[in-house]
């Protein structure tokens, strides 16, 4: 059974979100607070974790920064009554892998949970049948060990900016719509599009290119999306 680890310190939305997602099938654990939430996330190995930022004890901000420190690569969907973008942002750069802004309606909850654990599971199943180097300009993608580097020094992804990287090497020189990418890297339908994309590609620039501002590689197309020049 799919386990879902909850931390979120409302006890009543906490138990809305246990209780529903029990009823979707799910194995549900919760923690009221950062300390047993990052306890549970450590030991209890679950298929996704979902994560409210402030947070008694450990904020959510930190228990992330410290998973995906330990090499921990479960998705983590993050709660937040924040609308900012620079938090968005910096939870995409810690490694998170989606959020939903509070209030949200449990139906798109359970929406990105699936999508997530869609996207996981077939990550899983292509990472076994695939093993490939690609390469383009000073930067090598081993897709077996999940790792990159460039000019052999070795460069952090986090887990969504590895597989969005990815989908655009396999289709280099293509095109590829931001809801095209959107799709296959978060499962996403149109009507949930979000500068997800934007945002993933900006942190890409940053680690991988020279000059993020002038982009030799990963690359813009006015009004269509991106596309990868080797």
């Amino acid at each position: 059974m799919t386990k879902v680890l909850v931390i979120e310190d409302n006890a009543n939305l906490a138990f809305g979100l246990t209780r529903s997602l029990e009823s979707e099938g799910y194995d549900v654990e919760a923690a009221e607070d950062g300390t047993r939430g990052l306890e549970l996330a450590r030991a209890g190995s679950p298929d996704l974790v979902v994560l409210d930022l402030m947070l008694p004890g450990i904020d959510g901000y930190t228990i992330l920064k410290r998973l995906r420190s330990e090499g921990r690569d479960v998705p983590v969907l993050i709660l937040t009554a924040r609308g900012e973008e620079a938090d968005k942002v910096f939870g995409f750069r810690l490694g998170a892998d989606d959020y939903v802004t509070k209030p949200f309606s449990l139906s798109e909850l359970l929406a990105r949970v699936q999508a997530i654990l869609r996207r996981a599971k077939a990550g899983d199943r292509k990472g076994e049948e695939d093993h490939a180097v690609e390469q383009f300009g000073e930067v090598t993608i081993d897709t077996r060990a999940r790792s990159v580097k460039r000019s052999l020094a070795e460069v952090a992804l986090t887990p969504k900016e590895f597989d969005l990287l990815l989908a655009l090497v396999r289709r280099r020189g293509a095109v590829v719509s931001r809801l095209e990418l959107l799709k296959e890297v978060w499962g996403h339908q149109a009507e949930v599009m979000t500068r997800t994309v934007d945002i993933h590609i900006a942190e890409l620039r940053r680690k991988l290119e020279s000059d993020p501002s002038t982009p030799r590689h990963i690359l813009t197309v006015w009004k269509a999306g991106y596309r990868l020049q080797p």
